[in-house]
């Protein structure tokens, strides 16, 4: 094609000079094409009438003071908007999310479903498999839609507020001790109001009549009171 439109510029070259020539630019590498999506399909953003029905999870993104850039995973129980994980780190990818799901059901239970939008970790054949394994179903937004994961979209846009253009941190440890902190006040203290102002913890234990189903920092080793204390004074 490429010869035969320098033939009708008046180009007299052959095609074994035109190919060679193409292909010291670099022109004859192939596109990579974008992974096609499955169609997306909404659903109603309903409050579960249990915990561990729905989980949401997303990926924030943030630098510390020195340019180093890091990201955030981030999971929550939209059944009472409970902050079930917060994982930092400068790579976080779909075998990592797996990991960090892995533990976190070891302790709480694995939900029905996980929402989530169409980043790279959450489309990655690996999750599906470990979704179908375990036979979670995974609900995509629609592209371009991050209403239609809202619980999960307010609870970033406070963490954002509260913790991370809050602070500067100079280390990533910092930066998760803060966001450790930060959970504990906002599962265990923070009134909200789609809760009829109770904290997340208070609510799951009224509605479910239950001081034993398990919540973040509940039973730990690390005394979260005082951690939380030092870390706000």
């Amino acid at each position: 094609m490429m010869h035969h439109r320098l033939r009708n510029l008046n180009f007299l070259w052959n095609h074994k000079r035109v190919y060679r020539i193409y292909t010291e630019m670099g022109l004859n590498l192939r596109r990579k094409r974008k992974k096609r999506l499955p169609a997306r399909i909404m659903e109603p953003l309903l409050q579960p009438i249990y915990p561990n029905i729905t989980w949401s999870m997303d990926l924030m993104h943030d630098a510390l003071n020195n340019g180093v850039s890091f990201r955030s995973f981030n999971i929550i129980d939209d059944y009472n908007r409970e902050a079930l994980a917060i994982t930092m780190d400068t790579s976080l990818t779909s075998k990592r999310v797996i990991r960090e799901l892995d533990q976190l059901i070891a302790w709480r239970g694995q939900p029905t479903k996980i929402r989530v939008d169409n980043g790279p970790e959450f489309i990655a054949d690996a999750l599906a498999q470990w979704a179908f394994q375990r036979n979670i179903d995974i609900k995509f937004i629609e592209k371009g839609k991050p209403h239609q994961s809202g619980f999960m979209e307010r609870f970033n846009r406070s963490f954002r507020e509260e913790v991370l253009d809050a602070y500067v941190f100079t280390r990533l440890k910092e930066a998760q001790m803060m966001a450790h902190s930060w959970m504990w006040i906002y599962n265990n203290q923070r009134p909200h109001q789609s809760l009829n102002y109770q904290p997340p913890v208070a609510f799951l234990q009224k509605h479910q009549q239950t001081d034993s189903f398990p919540t973040f920092q509940r039973d730990g080793e690390i005394e979260w009171k005082s951690l939380v204390l030092n870390a706000t004074n």
